[in-house]
């Protein structure tokens, strides 16, 4: 993975939060960066779940009405 260039922003947190993290050496803008990626990763996921929650509806349906399509061939 290639890593984007850096930008500077700026952020308000909770003091007595950050003065523990400060404490504790936590590397601010990692943890941050890391906070927000796995937050755009879950609304963007909850995106694709709301996009296609019709196609998977009508998958799960037909499958609880037909069973698997190639569940003949299975071997276990």
């Amino acid at each position: 993975m290639q890593t984007q260039p850096r930008k500077s922003t700026n952020l308000s947190l909770d003091g007595a939060l950050l003065s523990e993290a400060k404490s504790l050496k936590v590397n601010l803008s990692r943890a941050a960066e890391e906070g927000v990626r796995r937050a755009v990763a879950q609304v963007r996921t909850e995106h694709w779940r709301a996009e296609n929650a019709s196609a998977l509806e009508s998958s799960n349906r037909y499958v609880e009405d037909h069973g698997l399509p190639l569940e003949r061939f299975r071997q276990f």
